[in-house]
C-alpha cells in the first residue's frame, strides 16, 4: 500500500491539505492521481504544481469557489495503471462527497479507470489523452476528453504541414514514430484515415516503454527518408529522439510531435539537436499569460507555492496543468450557478456541469487566461468541447507558436468516435443516453 504523500513543499500547501478524517460540510474536495517520481516524474512535477498553484490561488483570491474553500489530497501513481487504481480506491470516498474532476495524466490509468468512475458517479477529466472515444457522451456519461483529442491534434498537425507545404499531402512519405502503449496507438486510425483521404504514403513505428533506446527506428527512418515525422513521445523518449534525428541527419523542424512531446522537460535536456523541432500544444508557454504572472505573485508572494523549482513557472506543462485546473473550476461555479452557489457540489453535479461548459475567450480574458487554452463549450454528444490546437517552434531557448489556433478534421475525426462508442456500448451492453433530452 502506499502512504498519502504530500506536495512539495508540505508546509507551503498544509492548509488545502486534509487529512485522513472526513470532509467539511463547507468544503469542496479535488483528488489529485498525481506522479511526481518514477520515469515520468520531471513532467508531473510540472503539470501538478501548476495544478496545485491554481487551486491554492483560487483560495487566496477568491477565499474559493463562491465562499467555498478547495481542498485536496494527493496520491502518489508513479504512472503506473495499478496504483493509480489503487490511489483513486483510495480516495473515491472523499470524492463521493463533494468532488472535482480527476485528472490523472495517464491514458493507461484513465482507461482503467472509465468504469469504476462512472459507477461511482465521479466526473473523469482526461484533457488531451485518455479514452478519446469518450468524446461521444451518450456512451461516457462520466468521461471528458476535454480541450482536444489526440485525433484531431493528429488531424491538425497532418492540416498544417498539407498548408505550410501548399501542395498537399498526396505522395508524401510521412512516419508515425509513437510509444508503444495505449497512448501512442490512439491516433493510428485516424492517421490512416486521413492517409487514405489525403493519398500520402504512413510508416508506423513503435518504440518501446520508455523509449531510450531507438538506433533501430531512426535507422529506419533514414532508410525511408520521409518528408516528415509525427511524434508521440512522452518522458525521456522525447530528448532521445531528438538527438537521435540529429545524429541521422534528419532536419528538426520536419519533425512535429504531439502536446505531450512539446515541453521545455523535452528540449532543454536535448541541447542544439532540439533547435527546429515543431510540437502541437493547446496552451502556450510563458508568463505573459495575465493569469500566469498573478499566481507567482499572489501564491509564491504569499509563501505558499507548491514548487520548489521556481523555475517551472511559466513552462509548457506548469501552464497545462494551470488549464487544467481552471477548467475543473470553473466546472465546479458552473455546478454551483445550477445547485446552489457557496455551496459544494457532488459528483453527479459536477457531471452535469462538465457536460455544459461554455468558456469563451470573454470568460477567459475574465479571469486572465487569454490564450492560454481555445474556448471549449461542450455538450453530451461532444466532450471535447474545442479540438483545436497551435503548433509551436523550439528556437533554442523557447516556445514560438508558429500557427492560430488549427482545429483538425472534424467531420473526418468524430465519426470515428461515434462508431467506436458504439460498438462499445454494444459490447458492455450499455443503452445510450438521448442526447436530445439532455439539458
Amino acid at each position: 500500500m502506499f502512504k498519502h504523500r504530500k506536495s512539495v513543499p508540505t508546509a507551503a500547501i498544509s492548509i488545502a491539505l486534509l487529512a485522513q478524517g472526513a470532509i467539511a460540510a463547507e468544503e469542496q474536495f479535488f483528488p489529485v492521481l498525481s506522479y511526481r517520481v518514477g520515469p515520468y516524474g520531471a513532467n508531473g512535477q510540472s503539470f501538478f504544481g501548476g495544478f496545485v498553484d491554481y487551486l491554492t490561488y483560487v483560495n487566496l483570491k477568491e477565499n474559493g469557489v463562491n465562499g467555498v474553500k478547495i481542498v485536496w489530497e494527493e496520491c502518489e501513481t508513479e504512472y503506473n495503471n495499478a496504483k493509480g487504481i489503487e490511489c483513486y480506491e483510495r480516495l473515491k470516498d472523499k470524492a463521493k462527497v463533494s468532488t472535482g474532476p480527476i485528472h490523472t495524466m495517464s491514458t493507461g490509468v484513465a482507461y482503467a479507470l472509465i468504469d469504476k468512475s462512472k459507477e461511482d458517479k465521479i466526473p473523469l477529466a482526461m484533457m488531451g489523452y485518455g479514452r478519446t472515444d469518450a468524446v461521444d457522451g451518450s456512451v461516457f456519461p462520466y468521461a471528458f476528453p476535454l480541450v482536444t483529442t489526440y485525433q484531431m491534434q493528429a488531424s491538425a498537425i497532418l492540416r498544417f504541414i498539407k498548408e505550410r507545404g501548399k501542395g498537399g499531402l498526396e505522395g508524401k512519405k510521412i512516419v508515425y514514430l509513437y510509444h508503444d502503449s495505449a497512448y501512442g496507438k490512439e491516433p493510428i486510425v485516424a492517421l490512416q484515415e486521413e492517409a487514405k483521404l489525403n493519398k500520402f504514403e504512413l510508416t508506423l513505428i513503435p518504440v518501446a516503454h520508455p523509449g531510450n533506446e531507438q538506433g533501430a527506428q531512426w535507422l529506419k527512418i533514414r532508410q525511408e527518408n520521409p518528408d516528415y515525422v509525427v511524434f508521440w513521445g512522452w518522458g525521456v523518449m522525447n530528448q532521445t529522439a531528438l538527438k537521435a534525428a540529429q545524429k541521422v541527419g534528419f532536419s528538426r523542424d520536419k519533425m512535429i510531435g504531439s502536446w505531450w512531446a512539446g515541453s521545455e522537460e523535452d528540449t532543454v535536456p536535448a541541447g542544439d539537436a532540439a533547435k527546429g523541432y515543431m510540437a502541437a500544444t493547446w496552451n502556450v508557454a510563458g508568463k505573459d499569460v495575465p493569469l500566469i504572472a498573478d499566481i507567482e505573485k499572489v501564491v509564491y508572494g504569499a509563501g505558499k507555492g507548491n514548487l520548489q523549482d521556481t523555475s517551472k513557472i511559466g513552462t509548457i506543462l506548469y501552464n497545462r496543468g494551470v488549464s487544467a485546473a481552471v477548467l475543473s473550476v470553473e466546472a465546479t461555479r458552473k455546478a454551483q450557478e445550477k445547485y446552489g452557489k457557496g455551496k459544494p457540489v457532488n459528483g453527479e453535479q459536477v457531471r452535469w456541469a462538465m457536460e455544459n461548459l461554455d468558456i469563451t475567450d470573454a470568460r477567459l480574458k475574465e479571469i486572465g487566461a487569454t490564450n492560454l487554452l481555445p474556448q471549449i463549450k461542450t455538450s453530451c454528444t461532444d466532450h471535447e468541447g474545442s479540438g483545436k490546437v497551435k503548433i509551436q517552434q523550439w528556437d533554442g531557448a523557447k516556445w514560438i507558436p508558429v500557427s492560430g489556433w488549427i482545429e483538425g478534421n472534424k467531420g473526418l475525426i468524430h465519426p470515428l468516435f461515434q462508431a467506436s462508442a458504439k460498438q462499445y456500448a454494444t459490447e458492455k451492453g450499455i443503452a445510450p443516453r438521448d442526447c436530445s433530452k439532455e439539458k
